[in-house]
């Protein structure tokens, strides 16, 4: 095998993000051969070096698995949960492999998440420097006006920071019912993103849902069923 960074090779066991197994490394929880490991850029070879991350012996996964899960409510966006609360992993069990979230869905949106154990390919579709699209379809209480567009479009201060420029368009106005739905696309997806961007416009987010992530959607699916990526899917992502 190719020797590689050693964070990349945990990524591609499928034990977590490449981030992650950086985070790890550095926290002293990798050895390699026996001994420990701190520096990033130490390159290993699968073949011949004994790799154990948080006292689990890894190794590169050789069936590589992409799934989009049409995520329920309820659910929560990660592979373990400390209040034992239901997660997307125990959505995807019939793969027959350990798949882990690319990026997050907090627990009241539902939508599109693609799962994976290509810890590379999360490293890719993740980082904001590749600027994969993510379409989301937002239900908020208030009517919507163009003045509220034009700011979410050229981005509103959230917080600490400023979002992102975003498209954005109105799906409907229910004047009766004093709602309004809104398609945003941003390619940032920081946490609580998309809602607190309506909130900095005075519209609170009462349902949210994640249509697409790049062109991929998620229509041919009921909520909380899941299908294999094509391998078309697979690199127009990647690329």
């Amino acid at each position: 095998m190719e020797e590689m960074r050693l964070q990349k090779f945990i990524a591609n066991s499928g034990f977590c993000s490449r981030r992650k197994a950086e985070e790890l490394i550095l926290d002293g929880k990798v050895s390699v051969n026996g001994s420990v490991v701190t520096e990033l850029g130490t390159k290993v070879d699968g073949d011949k070096d004994d790799v154990v991350v948080d006292g689990k012996k890894i190794k590169t996964v050789q069936n590589l698995k992409y799934v989009l899960l049409n995520k329920p409510v309820g659910y929560v966006t990660t592979a373990k949960d400390q209040f034992d609360r239901p997660t997307v992993v125990e959505l995807v069990k019939g793969t027959g492999e350990t798949l882990l979230p690319v990026g997050r869905l907090d627990m009241y949106t539902s939508g599109a998440l693609i799962l994976t154990n290509d810890g590379d390919f999360i490293y890719k579709v993740t980082h904001p420097k590749h600027e994969v699209e993510k379409t989301y379809n937002a239900t908020v209480r208030g009517i919507i006006t163009d003045e509220d567009v034009q700011k979410l479009k050229n981005g509103v201060e959230i917080e600490d920071y400023v979002s992102g420029k975003a498209k954005v368009k109105i799906l409907k106005i229910d004047r009766d019912k004093n709602i309004s739905r809104v398609e945003i696309t941003i390619h940032e997806g920081k946490n609580r993103e998309v809602r607190k961007m309506c909130e900095a416009v005075g519209k609170k987010v009462i349902a949210l849902h994640r249509a697409k992530i790049g062109q991929i959607d998620v229509k041919s699916l009921k909520i909380g069923e899941w299908r294999y990526l094509s391998e078309a899917e697979v690199e127009a992502l990647k690329n």
